[in-house]
């Protein structure tokens, strides 16, 4: 009986302490919540950017790294919402542009009034300041669990030398895919029962520009997959409804051969934009069923989820990133080893123009090159000024205003031009990556950032290409774009 009470007085001893915790930690001001959040984000960085360099395979410390992963995204997007706009106020001119055109500016509903930039929960209203309480237990709940976590992802090798920071090789390496990638090598390792029927089939379903081909290219690229498989053959047909087993073959490159292994397994990437034709893909499987090796699979990218049904297994869906993640990989892009915390004022004409990009991978990397040449609030203004201008005329002239890159628009330039001068458009008709390595093959010379910023040397005629983006990791597409001139008479800028 003793025994009994003893450990109910200790149950209640241990909830009245939580408890007191609880409501000491609910009446801390913002600016303790944002000194903790910093110090909690040190801590759960430094343990992500550790996870991401190493080659981890259990399946629940990936999930634990990507909830981290997410946690940080928030924790940092939050943080540097509040200290942009805590300084902001100073700088009338910025502050005025950004709100006066800003249709949902992330910082908006938080503003400093005191002397010494403190920033009351009263004044901010009390869903910023729950938000924010909200994003440093969760910090502190991850924080918690990390000691434990950490010594397990010890174990785990390292993929490749660790660089000094995120800004050293967030453009060498796909971005917030771990997860997904994990989930498609485990699959391809996994041994296929004996009997027909012995093709694995794995779907990677994402819309246009997220990653769906680069992802398989990361997992066809992993030692572990090259060291598994004996050839590694990438499709490049346009679709399959009138392929055979020959012409199938004809249309497939060598991507990875490894003739030292004793076994003889195949893996086949196949990528298509639009629907599988299914008589013709279970034709064609039927035939690769007698001919491939047992232990043989195949990935099939698309951006049509009906091809998820065509799967031996879940298939891989890739979406795109969080506005919280995007930002994250647009500030290490644009600030790379400098702290935005420095340069509050850009901190937020960057958050603006993030949102105007709408989480476009392509957009993030022209964007950041352009604001890393002029390092000023004046230039970085400019630039938002006019992509929100390029979004309203698109609107104006075209009926929408095009999500998609492979949409034809037209594009903004920041060129002066003199008073009375022709008004010269570019259209752009439509986005694609050229297949192959961007060492093979012609490349335009004429960049996008050319066009931006009116630094071509010839007026070209008609239509021509144009180089939007050289990718620097697998598979290395270059993406180019048809563009043509369409001139207006107006003085208006384009």
């Amino acid at each position: 009986m003793e025994a009994i009470i003893s450990a109910v007085l200790g149950d209640l001893v241990g909830r009245a302490i939580s408890f007191v915790v609880k409501k000491l930690r609910e009446q801390t001001t913002s600016e303790e919540d944002l000194q903790r959040l910093r110090q909690l984000l040190l801590r759960v960085s430094a343990v992500v950017e550790e996870a991401e360099g190493r080659r981890v395979t259990n399946r629940g410390m990936i999930h634990q790294a990507s909830t981290m992963r997410e946690q940080m995204f928030r924790g940092y997007y939050l943080l540097d919402t509040f200290r942009s706009r805590e300084k902001e106020a100073d700088d009338e001119e910025v502050s005025r542009f950004l709100f006066a055109q800003s249709n949902f500016n992330p910082a908006k509903r938080i503003r400093c009034l005191s002397s010494n930039s403190q920033i009351e929960s009263t004044v901010i209203g009390r869903e910023s300041s729950q938000e924010l309480k909200q994003v440093v237990l969760g910090l502190e709940s991850v924080v918690a669990d990390m000691k434990e976590f950490a010594i397990f992802l010890m174990s785990y090798p390292r993929m490749y030398q660790q660089p000094y920071g995120a800004y050293l090789f967030v453009d060498k390496y796909m971005f917030c895919r771990q997860m997904e990638r994990e989930q498609a090598i485990s699959f391809l390792l996994q041994a296929e029962p004996p009997g027909n029927g012995n093709v694995g089939v794995l779907p990677i379903v994402g819309p246009a520009r997220v990653g769906k081909s680069t992802l398989a290219d990361h997992v066809c690229n992993d030692e572990r997959v090259q060291n598994h498989f004996s050839l590694i053959l990438l499709y490049t047909g346009n679709d399959l409804k009138d392929e055979t087993v020959t012409s199938f073959r004809d249309h497939c490159t060598i991507k990875h051969q490894n003739i030292g292994l004793d076994e003889k397994r195949l893996l086949v990437v196949i990528e298509l934009l639009g629907d599988v034709d299914k008589g013709a893909w279970k034709r064609l499987l039927h035939l690769y069923e007698l001919y491939m090796p047992h232990g043989s699979k195949i990935i099939i990218t698309s951006r049509s989820e009906k091809t998820a049904s065509l799967g031996t297994t879940e298939a891989v869906r890739l979406n795109y990133l969080s506005k919280e993640a995007y930002w994250y990989f647009f500030r290490t892009l644009v600030f790379g080893s400098t702290d935005p915390e420095e340069h509050p004022k850009l901190t937020s004409i960057a958050m603006e123009i993030a949102l105007e990009m709408r989480e476009s991978f392509l957009y993030a990397y022209i964007i950041a090159a352009l604001l890393r040449e002029n390092i000023s609030a004046r230039f970085w203004c400019r630039v938002l000024r006019h992509l929100r201008e390029h979004r309203q005329k698109n609107i104006l002239l075209l009926g929408e205003c095009p999500v998609d890159e492979e949409q034809p628009r037209y594009v903004w330039s920041m060129a002066k031009r003199r008073q009375g001068s022709e008004d010269i458009k570019f259209y752009l008709q439509g986005c694609d990556p050229q297949k192959g390595p961007a060492s093979h093959g012609e490349i335009p010379k004429i960049t996008v950032m050319d066009l931006i910023s009116g630094t071509w040397s010839a007026m070209p005629r008609g239509k021509f290409e144009v180089l939007s983006w050289r990718s620097v990791i697998p598979p290395y597409y270059s993406y180019t774009t048809v563009c043509e001139f369409v001139r207006h008479e107006s003085s208006t800028t384009a």
